[in-house]
């Protein structure tokens, strides 16, 4: 079996498989398009991005796959594999760890891959080290109703001194064992609201634009402020906006089916572990705010996997 980057001869391929594609990262998807699209192949000509795609020729069809790692960030992520028509190829879970160890050459400690649960891929996956940690829906708000929102209710853009509220916000809304997977923010591109209880963070492309939440469990007039947010956002351009819900966030979802929001269906998160963590007896440092009640964990040093 033959594992090698994609390229330029591989054209015929890719225009064969452009319309029978598995996407693995929804906001990217609904954001920046199709990955086999005109836009999407253009990225892969820009050397300074992590952003790497493999073609498999070893059996009965070919297969292609791609990765891409934000530099900074701590995971990586399947961005898609085709044809979605033949997800049960034996040689799909080389392929698949193939894509993990360029992730890994970037220093990702981990890879996330975004899966509709009745998704034939599930065996593949599984058996490339894959598994679920968390679950997610996508809601279409576009059409919610855009009423001007009172002041209580406002958002305003994040500046860098409302880092530590939002870092706090995570470490109290996320579980703390998908911290590793989920770390917090270490900048914030989005939206406060005044009080500093809810955050959105934002993925923008010319396709559309997705906010993914943390709103906390206490917070008042949440419907409205949803409402408040997707009226306010600047520079729509007549874009879609879909609102990323996680299960850890799951209350969230009668509120959105409440305000007219369309689900989509819903996804496994799943994760693939690069490194372990090695027990030593020696304390780490802590990388959580003092005033969360999160305990460091004894560590020493992390193997990266071969």
């Amino acid at each position: 079996m033959s594992i090698r980057p994609l390229d330029l001869l591989d054209l015929p391929v890719i225009t064969r498989y452009r319309n029978n594609v598995l996407t693995l990262d929804s906001a990217r998807a609904l954001t920046r398009g199709h990955p086999l699209g005109a836009m999407g192949l253009l990225a892969y000509i820009n050397p300074a991005r992590h952003l790497y795609a493999a073609i498999s020729n070893g059996g009965d069809t070919a297969l292609l796959g791609g990765v891409i790692h934000t530099r900074g960030e701590t995971f990586a992520k399947l961005l898609y594999l085709a044809p979605s028509s033949n997800l049960a190829d034996p040689t799909l879970p080389a392929l698949i760890e193939h894509l993990a160890v360029q992730a890994g050459e970037w220093m990702a400690f981990h890879v996330l891959a975004e899966v509709d649960e009745s998704s034939d891929v599930f065996p593949a996956l599984r058996m490339a080290g894959f598994s679920v940690y968390a679950w997610q829906r996508l809601w279409d708000v576009s059409l919610l109703e855009k009423t001007e929102p009172a002041s209580s209710l406002s958002w305003r853009r994040t500046r860098s001194l409302d880092l530590p509220a939002v870092q706090s916000l995570h470490y109290q809304i996320v579980p703390p064992l998908l911290h590793p997977v989920e770390p917090a923010p270490n900048r914030v591109i989005g939206f406060v609201s005044q009080n500093l209880k809810c955050y959105a963070s934002v993925t923008a492309g010319m396709y559309g634009v997705v906010l993914t939440p943390l709103i906390h469990p206490d917070e008042q007039n949440v419907s409205e402020k949803i409402s408040a947010l997707v009226a306010g956002l600047p520079d729509r351009r007549g874009r879609k906006v879909y609102l990323n819900v996680r299960s850890y966030e799951a209350w969230l979802e009668p509120v959105l089916a409440d305000l007219g929001a369309q689900a989509s269906s819903r996804q496994a998160v799943m994760v693939k572990h690069l490194a372990r963590l090695i027990k030593e007896g020696q304390t780490a440092a802590r990388t959580v705010p003092t005033n969360v009640g999160v305990p460091a964990s004894r560590i020493s040093r992390m193997d990266v996997d071969e």
